[in-house]
């Protein structure tokens, strides 16, 4: 048991360090070809933080741990928007000025329903898998035409240019973006594996470790650029990195088990937690774009936020 804990800490804890590296590495190369700062943003580095969720969803699906995989997607979106935009808001209230945000909240809604649609018959087939990646790869293609060809100033593009590393050589770049893709499915198998002991000591199902333990943990690259972001008053990449993530964990990274372990889905994981994910993505939707002029989340959102997650966490382990 005890070396079931220290594969997953130690999984987890490389797993956060090798995706920031990723993250550094792709972004430096980037900005050394000449890409604009805002592509970089929407792309690399919102793929970025969604890289240890794609690992570990991978890992479980070659695993056979189909449910652990689609879990880990719904917990994290599900602790992106409640958990982590829940604690940031506390820290003090969050404005959303980017009209490129208030593009990206309603994709984010729409891909989730179309993720619930597939859901929702219990099953996630090949097909689906490949509409999801293909709704991914449509996404990325508009992302890379408006950022190219829209040179409107917007306030998150000034603030991803803050975030992007400056003056790296190239070399170190790609070391960097190497060392990343080396390392990043090692700890993804070592965090899968650590969960798998856990689970079965405590008799948890391979959805409930999905959505709890494995879900928060691959969620940490999200908190750590929410309360940066917040605290260097740059409140839209903050939310950006959010509404990013979880774009790319409901096509891209759910589309993964679908492609490589179709089959059968938890029953909880088509209806409570989806529902769960449904609810928290509608109310970023509501506080933002239908708050009149202010747009923000407020620090009383933020603890309403936190309170949905601890009430679905207690519903879970009681389910």
């Amino acid at each position: 048991m005890l070396f079931n804990i220290f594969l997953l800490l130690a999984g987890l804890a490389t797993l956060v360090w090798s995706a920031d590296k990723f993250v550094y590495g792709a972004g430096a190369f980037a900005r050394n070809l000449g890409l604009p700062p805002m592509l970089i943003g929407l792309t690399i580095v919102a793929m970025g933080s969604s890289a240890p969720e794609m690992f570990v969803a991978a890992t479980a699906s070659m695993e056979g741990m189909t449910d652990t995989a689609i879990g880990n997607v719904l917990g994290s979106n599900i602790a992106n928007i409640s958990l982590i935009l829940g604690l940031t808001a506390l820290l003090g209230a969050i404005t959303v000025s980017s009209q490129t945000l208030k593009r990206e909240i309603p994709m984010m809604l729409a891909a989730t329903v179309i993720a619930g649609y597939f859901l929702h018959d219990g099953q996630l087939t090949r097909i689906e898998g490949a509409g999801l990646m293909l709704l991914f790869l449509a996404l990325m293609g508009y992302l890379i035409w408006h950022a190219i060809n829209n040179k409107e100033a917007d306030v998150l593009a000034d603030e991803s240019d803050s975030e992007i590393p400056k003056d790296v050589p190239t070399i170190k770049a790609i070391l960097w973006l190497v060392v990343g893709i080396i390392l990043l499915p090692l700890s993804a198998d070592w965090m899968v594996n650590g969960a798998v002991g856990i689970a079965k000591a405590y008799h948890l199902s391979d959805l409930v470790i999905g959505l709890t333990i494995i879900a928060v943990g691959t969620s940490l690259p999200e908190l750590a650029a929410c309360v940066a972001g917040v605290l260097k008053k740059e409140d839209d990449l903050a939310i950006g990195n959010i509404v990013g993530s979880n774009l790319f964990n409901i096509l891209a990274v759910l589309a993964l088990p679908a492609l490589i372990a179709p089959g059968a889905v938890d029953a909880a994981a088509s209806t409570r937690d989806f529902y769960m994910v449904l609810a928290t993505s509608s109310a970023l939707a509501i506080l933002i774009l239908l708050t009149g002029k202010s747009r923000q989340l407020k620090p009383w959102h933020g603890g309403v936020l936190l309170m949905s997650f601890i009430a679905y966490q207690v519903l879970v382990f009681q389910s």
